[in-house]
């Protein structure tokens, strides 16, 4: 069984207005999840620090993030981050340029955890929707390009609607694992968040993490799921 969960976690800034890395660190801990997607988890100007800094990360979660970009002190591409549990193999990893106006990327890479190899996509896509739908066909183009493999795909798709647009162009090879409302942190009204599996992978139990804590962390709580293998 392995679980999965995607956040985006607004840069470490809370309601409260405080960026406060550990107390993002904190909800991570909560999740106990194997492999994490994170988005908005670099700064947008300057040296792209990670939002979470680097030595934090390591000393006091049980997570490494997936090496993407030469950056001294980011973890991530355009705010996308994977996180692995500490063991995880990573086989290779890439990060992966959109079609957009304004900054926007996603992240991918080939693990191997409890003797099964796996791809991991992570996005934060566009608030236009025909950007969506061509940064969703250059997902699937990466991921048609490669090997196949059991495959997930999650994170911020910024799609309001419950169907059309980009879940339909990711729904025709993946099926939708159904998380639940994960935005506004406040008062969820909104399923932003999303997680798409390859046949090859059942979804035996999916939510939304719901804490005192992920209510104040960010104004999106975190989705999760654990899947096993068909």
């Amino acid at each position: 069984m392995i679980k999965v969960a995607s956040y985006n976690m607004r840069k470490g800034i809370g309601l409260d207005r405080r960026r406060d890395p550990g107390r993002v660190l904190s909800v991570l801990g909560e999740l106990d999840a194997d492999i994490v997607a994170l988005q908005e988890a670099d700064r947008r100007f300057g040296t792209r620090a990670s939002a979470i800094p680097p030595h934090m990360l390591a000393e006091h979660s049980d997570y490494e993030a997936v090496e993407l970009t030469d950056r001294p002190h980011s973890i991530g591409w355009h705010g996308n981050a994977l996180l692995v549990r500490k063991g995880v193999e990573v086989e290779e990893s890439h990060a992966l340029h959109l079609p957009t106006l304004e900054p926007r990327g996603a992240v991918a890479a080939t693990l191997r955890i409890g003797g099964q190899r796996l791809r991991v996509v992570g996005m934060h896509l566009d608030i236009s929707g025909l950007r969506r739908r061509q940064q969703a066909r250059a997902i699937l183009d990466h991921v048609g390009a490669g090997e196949p493999l059991p495959t997930i795909l999650m994170g911020d798709c910024n799609e309001w609607r419950n169907r059309g647009g980009c879940l339909a162009d990711f729904g025709a090879q993946h099926h939708l694992v159904d998380t639940g409302h994960s935005f506004h942190s406040r008062r969820p009204v909104a399923k932003l968040d999303r997680i798409f599996a390859s046949p090859d992978l059942k979804a035996v139990e999916a939510g939304v993490h719901r804490s005192a804590l992920a209510a104040r962390a960010s104004d999106h709580l975190p989705i999760w799921a654990r899947f096993e293998r068909v």
